[in-house]
């Protein structure tokens, strides 16, 4: 028989064993078929920005450790891919650029790197394994129509080769450190006009940018083997941009589809462009709760809210999950605009203290139990209001997260000819591990 151990709300509850389905029930049950398999499993991660790295600056030693033990400890997240601003964004205590007159030879990441930099070799010393995902927000304000970093404008067509180069510099400036950069997108929210650091790419001038001077950059600089993403946008459009940007030349050149959660679920598109271009890696690169949305959110809402789109997106091809910020202060900052926002850990400085919230809680119940390498199988549940997903690790155990949006049940979960009661409260979190 298969044991499992079955953990709720961030706690283990009780551990026990699969019994023969001898009646072959039919009702309130949750059925595995590990010989159907899908996307193999590529990692979860979060950010590091400036204010995130910020926030660990003004941290003592014990409090950088429970960060680290929060993410690469024994029991904690396990993290494997981090996203790494090119230049400032929001999350910066200001805008800089490395090379204001955006010559690649000029540059200076004194100012870029300050605080990022000491929170990515803290994270190497702990997980060397670790590998970045650079995300640009603009391109240096000289390359831009509007000549700012901010409100949109976009990249002038005679600087698309500088502004490559300079994507090609910045990798050159962490790989020279000694970090491995795995990935590449080509804008941060290209439909967007903001406030803060903004560019706007049509699907026809992305296109361009990336079989003409992105692509041919990488390989000319000894980056042939940076994973290039397209979009880095709301899953609203994620399919529309795909079949635009993505023709003969542009699927050649792309290797992923990178995308946001802020728009809704659009869980049938983002199935279909899994579908439509199965050899694309699907990637969530950006996710958080929004106080200018959600408001300072009652800290049970953020787990359902997470344990949601995380589910829908693993069971639409998604192959990597990426939350925005690792830590932030206790508005949720600090953000050179005030577009503040959740973050897995929140650091209260006044107070010393680093605490965890539930949406630590909801990723844990994922990225605990879900390694890279492992592949997603067929899980089939009776109801709308009792979401799964299931996983086959490369250890050869079973993963399967159970998000229950309704009330109290009783569900049984079957495996081959064998079953197992698992009894979940109303509006509860579960992951079942079955060796």
């Amino acid at each position: 028989m298969n044991a499992y151990h079955l953990f709720i709300n961030g706690e283990p509850v009780h551990a026990g064993e699969f019994m023969p389905d001898r009646e072959e029930r039919e009702n309130a049950l949750v059925r595995l078929y590990p010989g159907e398999t899908d996307q193999v499993w590529q990692g979860f991660g979060g950010a590091v920005t400036d204010s995130a790295g910020y926030v660990f600056s003004r941290m003592n030693g014990e409090q950088r450790e429970q960060l680290l033990d929060a993410y690469f400890g024994r029991d904690g997240l396990g993290y494997s891919i981090l996203r790494v601003p090119v230049d400032s964004c929001d999350f910066s205590l200001e805008q800089y650029e490395a090379a204001p007159d955006g010559n690649p030879d000029h540059f200076d990441t004194e100012r870029p790197l300050r605080y990022i930099l000491p929170l990515l070799e803290a994270i190497r010393a702990r997980a060397p394994h670790i590998t970045l995902m650079l995300s640009p927000w603009s391109p240096p304000r000289l390359f831009k129509t509007n000549g700012k970093r901010h409100g949109g404008g976009k990249c002038r067509p005679e600087c698309y080769g500088p502004w490559a180069e300079y994507l090609c510099r910045y990798i050159r400036e962490f790989t020279g450190r000694g970090f491995t950069v795995s990935r590449l997108s080509l804008q941060n929210e290209p439909h967007a006009v903001q406030t803060w650091d903004s560019c706007v790419w049509t699907a026809q001038e992305e296109r361009t940018f990336l079989v003409d001077y992105l692509k041919p950059a990488l390989q000319r600089n000894g980056f042939a083997d940076v994973q290039v993403f397209i979009w880095d946008h709301n899953k609203e459009r994620v399919l529309d941009r795909a079949l635009a940007v993505l023709d003969e030349k542009g699927r050649r050149a792309a290797d992923g589809i990178a995308f946001h959660w802020y728009s809704g679920d659009h869980f049938d598109a983002l199935r279909r462009t899994h579908e439509r271009f199965p050899e694309k890696t699907l990637m969530l690169s950006e996710n958080c709760i929004e106080y200018s949305k959600f408001g300072v959110a009652d800290p049970a809402v953020p787990r359902g809210l997470i344990a949601h789109e995380i589910l829908g997106d693993l069971e639409s091809g998604t192959a990597a999950f990426l939350d925005w910020n690792m830590v932030l202060d206790s508005r949720g900052g600090p953000n050179y605009v005030g577009n503040y926002c959740h973050a897995p850990l929140l650091f209260d400085e006044r107070a010393g203290v680093l605490s965890r919230n539930s949406v630590y809680d909801a990723l844990w119940h994922f990225a605990r139990f879900i390694a890279p390498g492992s592949r997603r199988i067929l899980s089939s549940s009776f109801s709308c209001e009792l979401e799964t997903t299931a996983f086959a690790q490369p250890d050869g155990s079973l993963t399967l997260v159970l998000n229950n949006r309704g009330g109290a049940v009783k569900a049984g979960v079957t495996l081959g000819g064998q079953i197992a009661d698992v009894s979940l409260p109303a509006r509860s979190l579960a992951t079942l591990v079955i060796a």
